[in-house]
């Protein structure tokens, strides 16, 4: 497997879960390309880096398993106006016309008349990108190619380019890439990845995106569980939480007894929180349940304390490869 695409429903984290993965793969010793699409400059904010330009950066370096050395993570934030100027110039030699064509608005006019034409353009560098090998010139070879796609609603679309051009190019050189592109996107080499948290939107979200990238042939991959809370309370403890029975005098004496106060409006929040926690955490056993009837491998990540950071990113990632994501 060498593309791996990351959706997910927004505000599930796939952003933060696509870096996690380069990470992951990384410390597996493979030279990984992280890509993103959407405008955002997400990896930059995530990696505390300046925006990165239409041109492939090292990022991060993975941080090796086992006494093997880790690879490198390169990104690479893909925009479908220089695309296109890097489409024109490798097939049709345009060089500074192409970029005439751009300073008069064409190349804008053409990639928003045309959305089939500017998701062709976007997958269309993941694609150079994956199909290159190590007797490529000039051109660095990567083991792994992770995109930060799209989100859920949209994946299926944005993925099955032969659809979105139909009406648009029977024949010719966008016609023979996007057949080239799916070729690749329908592969085993391709897996698409599905992030969500365990509440009831996101889920069936989820089963639905499956659904779909199976109805129009795209290879599903696994389901990747965000932000889960850490199981702090035993069984007999959570159903005692839910009942408002948690032995709050028996923690008040302990608390009492290492020097902190513990009045009745302490052992009040206490007891609510711990309510919360085991409602949340029924919750998500719930989900947890649903999807693993989806038939995909599925895998957890833990919601941390503080927060991600580049540090929290690396804490994910050995996260995904201890589950073998990566």
């Amino acid at each position: 497997m060498q593309v791996h695409v990351v959706t997910g429903k927004g505000g599930t984290g796939k952003s933060t879960v696509a870096a996690a993965l380069a990470l992951a793969l990384a410390s597996r010793g493979k030279q990984v390309l992280l890509c993103e699409v959407e405008g955002r400059q997400g990896i930059a904010q995530m990696f505390d880096v300046p925006p990165l330009p239409y041109e492939e950066r090292p990022l991060a370096h993975g941080p090796g398993h086992d006494g093997e050395p880790g690879g490198e993570v390169f990104a690479l934030a893909i925009d479908p106006e220089s695309a296109l100027l890097e489409y024109l110039s490798m097939y049709y030699r345009l060089g500074r016309a192409g970029k005439a064509l751009d300073k008069f608005g064409v190349i804008d006019f053409a990639t928003t008349i045309a959305p089939g034409v500017r998701d062709v353009l976007l997958t269309g560098k993941v694609y150079e990108a994956a199909q290159r090998n190590k007797r490529s010139k000039d051109a660095r070879h990567y083991d792994a190619v992770v995109l930060d796609a799209p989100p859920t609603g949209r994946i299926s679309q944005f993925l099955n380019v032969n659809d979105e051009l139909a009406g648009l190019a029977k024949v010719g050189p966008i016609k023979t890439q996007a057949d080239a592109i799916m070729t690749l996107l329908r592969s085993p080499r391709t897996a698409v990845h599905l992030v969500t948290v365990l509440e009831e939107m996101p889920v069936q979200e989820t089963a639905d995106g499956i659904t779909e990238l199976r109805r129009v042939g795209l290879p599903v991959g696994g389901v990747v569980m965000n932000l889960t809370r850490p199981q702090v309370l035993d069984g007999d403890a959570r159903e005692a939480a839910l009942a408002d029975a948690l032995p709050l005098a028996e923690v008040g004496a302990a608390l009492e007894r290492v020097g902190l106060p513990a009045d009745t409006a302490l052992l009040d929040a206490l007891g609510a929180e711990g309510r919360d926690h085991a409602e949340r955490r029924r919750l998500e056993d719930t989900q947890r349940a649903l999807v693993g009837a989806l038939d995909v491998p599925s895998y957890e990540l833990t919601r941390l304390p503080d927060g991600v950071d580049l540090g929290g990113l690396y804490e994910l990632a050995a996260q995904l490869r201890e589950q073998g994501m990566a």
